[in-house]
């Protein structure tokens, strides 16, 4: 079932998602040659901690054991905090955090290169970038979902990069997901109409190569199948009278 929201709760979102924003910023910072995946997991939950009545939104949901998703080069999603896993320079990093405030959840994502990126992954950076902001335009009252995927997938299709289609974004809001499911790929006009007060997810997961995904051992962390690395970038958004309002924004700039 979709739930609006009021304006009063959307404001609320929106203070949960200056948290997220400033999360990401602040691991952006730390992630240089040499950190690890853990350490970063440490500094955004206290980070989030040190704001009066937030708490990470992912620690322990469906048991997910870490504050942040940190995903590593070929890994699209869902990577688990490790003091192992040490971040070398030419690595490409997806941080997905989520905050909960006063009862509401916010969550965005960022990828972002360690040291310089080669051409190749910071084409696939801006274009995932591209792809998140060109769904976001299409959020607009009277819209689809189909029509937020479709502007995704148009974007991405140009340049001839995999969509995930296994994975999606979804209201967000009352709890972390919610419906309906905003999947990067779509027709125009298909599926429910947005409305003012709705709030989702808007997150493409792209890959440099083949579309296909599946998941390690660890039961969380979802690879692409051929090895190739991997792009994924997400921000909350309102649907309001006014258009799309970016919940989770302020403070971070998404692409390269």
């Amino acid at each position: 079932m979709i739930r609006l929201k009021t304006a009063a709760e959307i404001d609320t979102i929106g203070r949960a998602g200056e948290i997220v924003s400033g999360t990401l910023a602040h691991v952006m910072e730390l992630a240089q040659p040499g950190v690890t995946t853990g350490e970063l997991d440490r500094q955004a939950e206290s980070f989030i901690r040190s704001h009066v009545g937030a708490t990470p939104a992912f620690k322990g949901l469906y048991d997910f054991p870490g504050t942040l998703c940190t995903s590593v080069n070929h890994e699209v999603v869902h990577g688990i905090p490790s003091d192992r896993r040490e971040l070398a320079s030419g690595d490409l990093l997806g941080v997905d955090v989520g905050v909960r405030l006063e009862g509401l959840f916010a969550d965005a994502a960022v990828t972002v290169p360690i040291g310089e990126p080669n051409p190749e992954t910071a084409r696939l950076l801006e274009t995932t970038n591209r792809a998140l902001l060109a769904g976001i335009d299409a959020a607009i009252v009277g819209a689809t979902i189909g029509d937020v995927g479709a502007a995704i997938q148009e974007v991405v299709d140009q340049v001839g990069y995999g969509i995930v289609r296994e994975l999606v974004g979804h209201g967000v809001g009352y709890s972390p997901h919610e419906d309906p499911q905003v999947p990067n790929y779509g027709w125009p006009g298909t599926g429910p109409k947005l409305a003012a007060g709705l709030v989702i997810a808007i997150e493409p997961m792209v890959n440099l190569g083949s579309p296909e995904i599946r998941t390690l051992d660890d039961g969380w962390t979802v690879v692409t199948a051929d090895g190739s690395p991997s792009a994924h970038f997400e921000h909350t958004v309102a649907v309001t009278a006014q258009g799309p309002r970016i919940l989770t924004g302020s403070r971070i700039r998404v692409g390269v």
